[in-house]
Protein backbone atom coordinates (compact mmCIF):
# COMPACT_ATOMS: atom_id res chain seq x y z
CA UNK A 1 0.00 0.00 0.00
CA UNK A 2 1.23 3.60 -1.16
CA UNK A 3 2.13 5.98 1.78
CA UNK A 4 -0.79 7.84 0.09
CA UNK A 5 -3.26 5.69 0.61
CA UNK A 6 -2.08 4.56 4.18
CA UNK A 7 -2.68 8.58 5.74
CA UNK A 8 -5.38 8.55 3.66
CA UNK A 9 -6.80 5.46 5.86
CA UNK A 10 -5.47 6.30 8.71
CA UNK A 11 -7.21 9.79 8.45
CA UNK A 12 -10.06 8.30 7.90
CA UNK A 13 -10.39 5.98 10.88
CA UNK A 14 -8.90 8.67 13.18
CA UNK A 15 -12.26 10.94 11.67
CA UNK A 16 -14.63 8.24 12.16
CA UNK A 17 -12.90 7.34 15.80
CA UNK A 18 -13.31 10.78 16.86
CA UNK A 19 -16.65 11.57 15.48
CA UNK A 20 -18.14 8.32 17.65
CA UNK A 21 -16.73 10.21 20.84
CA UNK A 22 -16.18 13.75 20.01
CA UNK A 23 -19.52 15.06 17.71
CA UNK A 24 -22.38 17.01 20.23
CA UNK A 25 -25.21 14.95 20.93
CA UNK A 26 -28.50 15.87 23.07
CA UNK A 27 -30.45 14.16 24.97
CA UNK A 28 -33.48 12.03 24.05
CA UNK A 29 -36.34 14.27 23.10
CA UNK A 30 -39.60 13.21 23.91
CA UNK A 31 -42.40 13.41 21.18
CA UNK A 32 -42.93 17.08 19.96
CA UNK A 33 -46.38 18.81 21.04
CA UNK A 34 -49.26 19.06 18.71
CA UNK A 35 -50.39 22.37 17.47
CA UNK A 36 -53.63 24.08 18.60
CA UNK A 37 -56.22 22.95 20.97
CA UNK A 38 -55.33 19.23 20.24
CA UNK A 39 -52.03 20.14 22.52
CA UNK A 40 -53.61 21.56 25.38
CA UNK A 41 -55.86 18.41 26.06
CA UNK A 42 -52.86 15.97 26.09
CA UNK A 43 -51.18 18.71 28.61
CA UNK A 44 -53.88 18.29 30.50
CA UNK A 45 -54.14 14.49 31.02
CA UNK A 46 -50.56 13.85 31.09
CA UNK A 47 -48.22 13.79 33.81
CA UNK A 48 -45.96 16.51 34.39
CA UNK A 49 -42.54 15.14 32.39
CA UNK A 50 -39.85 15.54 34.72
CA UNK A 51 -37.44 18.40 33.86
CA UNK A 52 -34.03 16.81 32.55
CA UNK A 53 -30.88 18.45 32.52
CA UNK A 54 -29.49 18.93 28.92
CA UNK A 55 -26.77 15.79 28.77
CA UNK A 56 -23.98 16.14 25.71
CA UNK A 57 -21.35 13.72 24.29
CA UNK A 58 -19.52 16.98 23.67
CA UNK A 59 -15.93 17.07 25.60
CA UNK A 60 -13.25 19.61 24.91
CA UNK A 61 -10.68 17.18 26.30
CA UNK A 62 -11.57 14.17 23.88
CA UNK A 63 -11.82 17.24 20.93
CA UNK A 64 -8.54 17.98 21.77
CA UNK A 65 -7.18 14.63 21.57
CA UNK A 66 -9.25 13.91 18.32
CA UNK A 67 -7.19 17.01 17.07
CA UNK A 68 -3.86 16.15 18.04
CA UNK A 69 -4.28 12.42 16.83
CA UNK A 70 -5.57 13.68 13.63
CA UNK A 71 -2.67 16.42 13.48
CA UNK A 72 -0.24 13.37 13.62
CA UNK A 73 -1.53 11.25 11.22
CA UNK A 74 -1.73 13.91 9.02
CA UNK A 75 1.65 15.72 9.67
CA UNK A 76 3.51 13.02 10.78
CA UNK A 77 6.04 10.32 8.89
CA UNK A 78 4.75 7.25 9.69
CA UNK A 79 6.50 4.57 11.85
CA UNK A 80 6.88 1.98 9.03
CA UNK A 81 9.54 -0.48 9.34
CA UNK A 82 12.69 -0.19 6.84
CA UNK A 83 13.01 -1.66 3.78
CA UNK A 84 15.78 -3.93 4.06
CA UNK A 85 15.30 -5.54 0.46
CA UNK A 86 15.99 -1.66 -0.79
CA UNK A 87 18.74 -1.38 1.83
CA UNK A 88 20.50 -4.55 0.41
CA UNK A 89 20.17 -3.14 -3.36
CA UNK A 90 21.59 0.39 -2.23
CA UNK A 91 24.32 -1.31 -0.48
CA UNK A 92 25.43 -3.79 -3.17
CA UNK A 93 24.99 -0.55 -5.97
CA UNK A 94 26.92 1.95 -3.69
CA UNK A 95 28.88 0.13 -0.45
CA UNK A 96 29.71 -3.76 -1.63
CA UNK A 97 32.75 -2.10 -3.52
CA UNK A 98 34.36 -1.63 -0.61
CA UNK A 99 32.57 -3.26 2.11
CA UNK A 100 31.60 -6.93 0.88
CA UNK A 101 30.66 -9.22 3.36
CA UNK A 102 31.13 -6.65 5.71
CA UNK A 103 34.94 -5.92 5.24
CA UNK A 104 36.32 -3.02 4.16
CA UNK A 105 39.15 -3.00 1.24
CA UNK A 106 40.32 0.51 1.91
CA UNK A 107 41.16 0.41 5.85
CA UNK A 108 41.12 -3.15 6.63
CA UNK A 109 40.71 -2.52 10.31
CA UNK A 110 37.03 -0.51 9.47
CA UNK A 111 35.23 -3.14 8.74
CA UNK A 112 31.35 -3.39 9.29
CA UNK A 113 31.21 -6.09 11.28
CA UNK A 114 29.32 -6.11 15.10
CA UNK A 115 32.70 -6.05 16.90
CA UNK A 116 34.38 -3.50 14.68
CA UNK A 117 30.86 -1.19 14.63
CA UNK A 118 31.01 -1.25 18.52
CA UNK A 119 34.55 -0.69 19.11
CA UNK A 120 34.47 2.48 17.04
CA UNK A 121 31.08 3.56 18.41
CA UNK A 122 28.62 3.10 15.27
CA UNK A 123 26.83 0.22 16.74
CA UNK A 124 23.82 1.94 16.23
CA UNK A 125 21.30 2.99 13.37
CA UNK A 126 21.97 6.94 13.99
CA UNK A 127 25.85 6.74 13.73
CA UNK A 128 25.75 4.01 10.69
CA UNK A 129 23.23 7.22 8.92
CA UNK A 130 25.51 9.55 9.96
CA UNK A 131 28.62 7.95 8.35
CA UNK A 132 26.95 7.00 5.05
CA UNK A 133 25.31 11.01 4.97
CA UNK A 134 28.25 12.81 5.80
CA UNK A 135 31.37 10.48 5.20
CA UNK A 136 34.54 10.18 7.01
CA UNK A 137 38.27 9.57 6.48
CA UNK A 138 38.63 7.14 3.38
CA UNK A 139 34.56 7.25 2.87
CA UNK A 140 32.76 9.29 1.12
CA UNK A 141 29.72 11.24 1.71
CA UNK A 142 26.52 9.51 0.20
CA UNK A 143 24.14 12.39 1.01
CA UNK A 144 23.49 14.47 -1.87
CA UNK A 145 23.77 11.04 -3.90
CA UNK A 146 20.76 8.97 -1.84
CA UNK A 147 17.73 10.26 -0.59
CA UNK A 148 17.11 10.12 2.90
CA UNK A 149 14.73 7.16 2.67
CA UNK A 150 17.58 5.14 0.90
CA UNK A 151 20.17 5.94 3.34
CA UNK A 152 17.72 4.97 6.88
CA UNK A 153 17.30 1.56 4.39
CA UNK A 154 20.78 1.00 4.15
CA UNK A 155 21.34 1.89 7.20
CA UNK A 156 18.90 -0.05 8.32
CA UNK A 157 20.55 -3.14 6.45
CA UNK A 158 23.87 -2.65 7.91
CA UNK A 159 22.62 -2.49 11.36
CA UNK A 160 20.37 -5.90 10.83
CA UNK A 161 23.59 -7.46 8.88
CA UNK A 162 26.73 -6.57 10.77
CA UNK A 163 26.28 -9.30 13.23
CA UNK A 164 25.62 -12.09 10.60
CA UNK A 165 28.92 -11.15 8.59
Amino acid sequence: MSRTACLTVAAGVALYGASCFVVPGSAPRGAPLMNGAMADVELAFSAPAPESASTSAFSPLAMGLALGLLAAVLGGRPALAADLENGESIFLGNCAACHAGGNNSVRAEKKIKKEELITYGKYDIGAITTQVTNGYGAMPAFGEKLGPDDIDDVANYVYNKADKW
